[in-house]
This record gives structure tokens, C-alpha cells and sequence, in this order.
């Protein structure tokens, strides 16, 4: 296999290029044989040598924290101190304002900060779930662990974000172009073969009589739905703003979408929690910032309630079954993983399984969607066709 790789030295010299190894193991440690750290790598097809360079700069004006994260673990375990391998960080970004933010964090350390706390005082940047676990990993001399855990929980959350994204292009693609094809038929072309049709007179066929009155029907108050579309959109915005407003959006999300959206939260929920208990991140302090990661308003209550129960000491597989809100075999895994002492362990396994399980759910999802689609397009402008045909017919038919 051939492999694109990004490796740095001890003075902070960057290379990068491909290696061809038997796999990536083999790959990592033909770099390091010959001198490098190694910092990303990444398989290619064959046939994509020297074409294949990968880039895995800082993004613009905003801070990769997943390459930031890997690189940086990569270093450390490399053995070099802190301080070093932000030094090469800052000196390999080729993004100004993640430069920036990096010197500022190695300044504060130099000042005497602790790494959390350095990263603490840039919020917009790295998320207190981010900076909790750093935090843990710094009490408990891991440090290099937890931000290698850190890079895979960051990695796996987008590779299941960017998977449900790309899913969901092309239907709403499709969805966009239909609906505009739909109203220019119906407020441009339409209306001119409707002033065609009544100068020549005569008796339409029904299909077309009915095709005309919902053209001017849908021509009359265009404007109207238009500007009510509008009004309505930004009065929900304004409305979704406020916490009640945000909360009962999320209810109704959560009757429209159901079974998806309760997969996506609890995948997330369990492998945030999973990563940080791991990381060790007291229980109470991994639950609140689990809680923080869910988007959803109703389910992140729920753990609010799951919270209070365990500070009871009542765990947390019974809570979350009494909040009626997370699936019973999630459940049934948890509480086993209590029991057994292994929750950190199975909650990753349950984030696995319901990640699986929405990516085959999304995929049947928009199978059954694109279809559906198509079809009723197909029966719209179908019809429109027929339509137009039999007055076209009907017109031939005419005494001149």
C-alpha cells in the first residue's frame, strides 16, 4: 500500500510525501527508522504518488482542532516536552491566526499556566468538553493519551456528521430544483399558454381546465405566499431563539424525526461521555458536558433529571430509563457495563452500534426519499404535459 505522509524532526522540519509499507503500522515505523515524528498518514490508491499531496494545514482565521489535536499527540509521544511541540506546531501553521493562538497558549505556559488553563482563555477555540478532558489528562500524567483520544472522538464525530451531510445533498438538491421548476412553470410558462388557449377559444379538456384554474389560483396570491413563506420563517427564528421557543422546536423535531434523530443524539451522548470517563473525567463533570454536545433541547433535559438521580447514587442506567427518552437496548448495555465496572467501555460500544445503525438508517432513508421525489415530480410535470397536449389536440380539432 502507498501512503501520504506528514512528519516532522526534532528541530521542526516538516516532510511530507509517500512511503509504500505492507500497512500503516509498518508505514509509522519505516518513518520513524528513518528520523521523523510521523504526524498524519493516510492510505492512497495506487497510482497516486506524487499527485496525492495531502494537506492538513490550519484552516483560515479558525483553528483545525483535529489536526491540531493528532499532531500534537503525536509529538508528545514522540517524547518531546509541551512547550516543544507547540513551538513546532506555531511554526508549521501556515494559517496567521492559529498562529496567533498558539504562541499565546505557549506564552501562558511559560507563565506558569497549566495546558487546560492556557487553553481555557479561548473559548471560541477549544470547547470546555475540550478543555476537561486535557484537564484530566494533566491530573492523571496522560496527557498524550487523552489527546489522542480526543483526535479519534473529534475524527469519528465528523466522519458521522460529513456521512449523514453528503446523504442528504443530493435530495435537497433534488428537492430545491423541483420546487422551482414547479413554481416557473406555474407563474411563467403556464399563464402565457392560458392567454394562448383563451383567444382561440373553444371548450378545453377537463385535465387542462383544472390545470389553468390552479395556475391562476397559484398566480393571484403568488406574491402573498411568498412574502407569508417569509414572514413565517423569520417568526420561527425569532421564536426558536428563546429557550421555550428552542424546546418546543426540538419536541416537534423530535415526533417528525423520531428513530433518526434519538440514534444521532444517543451516539453522540454515549460517545462523549465514554471518552471522557475514559479520560478520567469525574462522572457527574462527563455527564454535564455530554449533555452540552446534544443538540437536542428535550434529550438534553433528560440528563439534567439523570444528573439529580445520580448524585443519589443511583448510577445512571436506571435514570436513563426513567426518563423514557434513550432506547432500551442502550440502556441494557449501560447497566451491564455498570455492573461489569466497564461503563466507559460500553458506552463506546453503544455509540458504535447506533452510529452503524443511523448510517444504514439515513442510507434507507434517502433511498426511499429520491424516489419518492422523482416520482411525484414525474406525476406533476406529467400531468402538466398531458395537459397541454390535449388542448393542443382539442385546438387542431377547431373549425377554422
Amino acid at each position: 500500500m502507498i501512503f501520504a505522509y506528514r512528519t516532522t524532526t526534532l528541530d521542526g522540519t516538516i516532510h511530507e510525501g509517500t512511503i509504500e509499507a505492507e500497512d500503516q503500522d509498518a508505514a509509522v515505523e519505516k518513518l520513524k527508522d528513518k528520523g521523523f515524528i510521523p504526524l498524519t498518514l493516510k492510505a492512497q490508491k495506487e497510482g497516486a504518488r506524487g499527485g496525492g499531496e495531502i494537506s492538513f494545514s490550519f484552516r483560515s482565521g479558525k483553528i483545525d482542532l483535529i489536526t491540531f489535536t493528532t499532531e500534537l499527540s503525536a509529538l508528545l509521544n514522540a517524547g518531546l516536552p509541551l512547550d516543544r511541540g507547540l513551538h513546532i506546531l506555531s511554526d508549521i501553521s501556515e494559517s496567521g491566526a492559529t498562529r496567533q493562538i498558539v504562541q499565546a497558549i505557549l506564552k501562558s505556559i511559560r507563565g506558569g499556566s497549566s495546558f487546560s488553563d492556557a487553553l481555557q482563555k479561548h473559548p471560541k477555540v477549544f470547547p470546555r468538553l475540550y478543555v476537561n478532558m486535557v484537564r484530566a489528562g494533566e491530573s492523571g500524567g496522560i496527557l498524550q493519551n487523552v489527546l489522542e483520544r480526543l483526535g479519534e472522538f473529534m475524527e469519528s464525530s465528523k466522519e458521522l456528521r460529513d456521512h449523514v451531510t453528503s446523504a442528504m445533498i443530493y435530495p435537497a438538491i433534488l428537492m430545491v430544483t423541483g420546487i422551482a421548476s414547479i413554481i416557473l412553470l406555474f407563474t411563467f410558462v403556464l399563464p402565457r399558454f392560458s392567454g394562448i388557449f383563451t383567444e382561440l377559444g373553444g371548450s378545453l379538456p377537463l385535465p387542462t381546465q383544472i390545470l389553468l384554474t390552479v395556475t391562476g389560483a397559484i398566480r393571484s396570491v403568488f406574491w402573498f405566499m411568498l412574502v407569508a413563506i417569509v414572514a413565517g420563517i423569520v417568526v420561527v427564528r425569532r421564536t426558536i431563539r428563546s429557550d421555550a421557543g428552542r424546546y418546543q422546536w426540538d419536541r416537534l423535531k423530535l415526533k417528525l424525526l423520531g428513530d433518526l434523530l434519538v440514534k444521532l443524539e444517543t451516539a453522540r451522548f454515549c460517545r462523549t461521555l465514554g471518552t471522557l470517563i475514559t479520560s478520567g473525567v469525574p462522572l457527574l463533570q462527563s455527564l454535564k458536558n455530554a449533555r452540552d454536545v446534544m443538540n437536542n433541547r428535550v434529550m438534553a433535559a433528560a440528563i439534567d433529571t439523570v444528573m439529580k438521580d445520580t448524585k443519589e447514587g443511583k448510577g445512571i442506567a436506571q435514570p436513563l430509563a426513567e426518563v423514557h427518552v434513550f432506547p432500551a437496548l442502550a440502556i441494557s448495555m449501560i447497566k451491564v457495563g455498570e455492573e461489569t465496572g466497564q461503563l466507559n467501555t460500553m458506552l463506546i460500544k453503544v455509540a458504535v452500534i447506533y452510529e452503524k445503525s443511523l448510517r444504514e438508517a439515513v442510507k434507507r432513508f434517502v433511498s426511499f426519499l429520491e424516489p419518492a421525489m422523482i416520482l411525484f415530480m414525474g406525476l406533476v410535470i406529467g400531468f402538466i404535459v398531458v395537459s397541454m397536449l390535449m388542448a393542443i389536440f382539442s385546438i387542431t380539432d377547431l373549425p377554422i
